[in-house]
């Protein structure tokens, strides 16, 4: 779909930004109101689940993580991508499949949904995100994060598309059936991890057949925690018209952690007309951060990426409630913040509309189709 001039999605939803949405607080004068949000990673149900299986009364409508049902819909969201994260020394720890683990954690994710359908609906496409917001309810988006959940099976991904995932990566940061991550290689004196590019070793054979299986199905591809070799691999082998998107990864060129994205894979992802979602982690912001995650250096990630793919090749990934570090953007509730920030560095509100969800929503209406 084209979302330019006399489309009628966008004029549906122009109008309820404009004309719906509440003033904000702090905003600067050239923004009269919230912009909607679309964030494409979260590991806020893998968060819930964990602090529960600790005794914890956690629950998504209002909690103390970054994420949460009311914040967000003060926030103005529109939609957001919940990860089914499954963290594979877990699961080997207490000999739990990771299939049935990442299952639970749809299954916790469905239950809050169904206990907070006053807020909050899911979505299996662009229409449906259109139609809730239209409604005034914020979308849940379900993906995987970690394909070990697939034990190297077609059968399971349609398992998980079959029960509302719409978006997967292929690793985290480990190897599993699929693929390689960037290497991790141990110091045998301190016991500290460094992460180096893995440039040799990209997609299994079982890995080549989930990326064709995604493809077909219309679930979204995303290249966040993949290895180089194995993002390039992908973006060769889809169709020169599928979009691909890395969900949660910076500009390598402005920090050069591995898991931050080279020139050629941020203008290779935009050929294919997908996106990067800037990552709120510090140490994918900068160098020298220290584990603080500050405003200026998501902007600055922002205007590189701008400058080298365009500004059709941003959004917003944030990574809440999977990072540690100490957050000048402190949670869903400030994510204006940051539009704020972005229009004092120069960007326009049609722009930073783009970075915050017309981006995503034009992916999601190009994959996620309605069947």
């Amino acid at each position: 779909m084209d979302y330019g001039g006399e489309d009628e999605l966008v004029l549906i939803l122009s109008e309820l930004i404009y004309y719906t949405l509440t003033s904000g607080r702090g905003f600067t004068p050239a923004r009269r109101t919230m912009i909607p949000i679309i964030d494409m990673h979260c590991d806020t149900i893998f968060k819930i689940y964990e602090l529960r299986r600790q005794g914890q009364d956690v629950r998504l409508r209002s909690n103390n993580l970054h994420l949460d049902l009311l914040r967000m819909k003060e926030a103005g969201y529109m939609a957001q991508c919940f990860a089914l994260f499954t963290y594979m020394p877990y699961t080997q720890d207490r000999g739990v499949d990771p299939f049935e683990y990442a299952k639970t954690l749809s299954d916790t994710m469905d239950r809050e949904l169904e206990a907070n359908a006053d807020l909050i609906r899911p979505a299996l496409s662009a229409g449906d995100i259109v139609r809730n917001y239209r409604e005034g309810f914020l979308s849940a988006i379900k993906t995987i994060e970690e394909g070990a959940v697939y034990k190297g099976s077609p059968e399971l991904v349609q398992f998980f598309y079959d029960h509302g995932v719409r978006k997967s990566t292929l690793t985290w940061n480990f190897e599993n059936e699929l693929a390689f991550p960037n290497r991790a290689v141990r110091d045998p004196e301190t016991g500290e991890y460094h992460v180096f590019p893995e440039t040799e070793r990209g997609l299994k054979k079982a890995g080549q057949d989930v990326v064709q299986l995604m493809e077909e199905l219309g679930m979204l591809i995303d290249v966040s925690h993949l290895g180089d070799a194995g993002i390039l691999e992908i973006l060769d082998i889809v169709g020169p018209h599928t979009p691909v998107i890395a969900s949660h990864s910076n500009a390598r060129a402005v920090a050069g952690h591995p898991r931050n994205l080279t020139d050629q894979m941020l203008r290779e992802i935009a050929e294919h007309g997908g996106l990067t979602g800037i990552n709120f982690c510090a140490a994918f912001l900068t160098e020298d951060g220290k584990g603080v995650s500050r405003i200026n250096d998501m902007v600055r990630h922002a205007r590189y990426i701008y400058n080298v793919a365009g500004i059709d090749a941003i959004g917003l990934g944030t990574d809440f409630d999977g990072i540690d570090d100490q957050l000048e953007l402190n949670g869903a509730g400030e994510m204006q913040k940051l539009a704020d920030a972005l229009s004092v560095a120069g960007f326009t509100i049609g722009e930073i509309e783009k970075i915050f969800w017309r981006n995503a929503l034009r992916v999601y209406e190009e994959v996620l189709v309605e069947r």
